[in-house]
C-alpha cells in the first residue's frame, strides 16, 4: 500500500490529509493466534481478515493491516508494540 492522500471538508475549509499504513512484521516470538488475537481487539479487524493478514505477515515479512491518518494509527502501532509486535507506521 502506498502513502495517499483525500481531502477533508472541516469548518467549510478542504485540507488534504495524508494516509498512511500500519504495518506489522513476522517475528520468530509471537503465535498466529496471539496475532491474531492482538489484530482483532487493537486494529478492530475481522476475524476473517486478522488470519488472512497474520498469514501475509508470515509468508511476506509483513502486512499492512490498517489505514489511517498518522494520529489515528499512533496509538494503535503504540498498543501493537506494548503486546511484543513489532510494528511501524509508513
Amino acid at each position: 500500500m502506498s502513502k495517499t492522500q483525500f481531502q477533508v471538508e472541516k469548518n467549510n475549509k478542504e485540507q488534504l490529509v495524508d494516509q498512511c499504513d500500519l504495518i506489522v512484521y513476522n517475528d520468530d516470538v509471537n503465535t498466529f493466534d496471539f496475532v491474531i488475537a492482538t489484530l482483532v481487539d487493537v486494529c478492530e479487524q475481522e476475524y476473517i481478515q486478522a488470519v488472512q493478514c497474520a498469514h501475509i505477515i508470515h509468508n511476506n515479512g509483513k502486512c499492512g493491516v490498517k489505514r489511517g491518518t498518522f494520529y489515528d494509527l499512533k496509538p494503535k502501532c503504540e498498543a501493537l508494540l506494548e503486546k511484543g509486535l513489532s510494528a511501524t507506521i509508513e
